[in-house]
């Protein structure tokens, strides 16, 4: 028996089309609300095609300084994804590595 769950993502543009309001629920177990987000990073795999497709979106609110945040913990939480769906610990750590060298160098992690 499949059970089916869902995620949804609503985006309001303004008259440029550019995103002016982000949010998103989750139709689980202590799923989540109607919550507003500044920024969504979605990636998917096409079985067919054998490519990643993806869906990059924020609003204007969203700051400078907090997309350096989201792109480092997107990238340390990709290290940890990689590790457990494939179990390529060295590569999962050479991942984190090279997050931690580019965290620095964006000056929102301490030298």
């Amino acid at each position: 028996m499949s059970i089916s769950k869902e995620i949804k993502f609503t985006v309001t543009l303004d008259e440029n089309h550019i995103p002016e309001k982000l949010e998103w629920t989750a139709s689980d177990e202590g799923g989540v609300d109607k919550e507003v987000i500044k920024a969504i990073m979605l990636s998917v795999w096409d079985g067919n095609e054998k490519v990643a497709k993806r869906v990059d979106l924020w609003t204007k609110e969203m700051m400078v300084d907090e997309m350096k945040y989201f792109h480092f913990q997107t990238l340390m939480t990709l290290a940890d994804s990689l590790e457990r769906s494939t179990g390529e610990h060295t590569v999962a750590k050479k991942i984190k590595a090279f997050g931690m060298e580019i965290g620095k160098e964006m000056n929102i992690l301490t030298k």
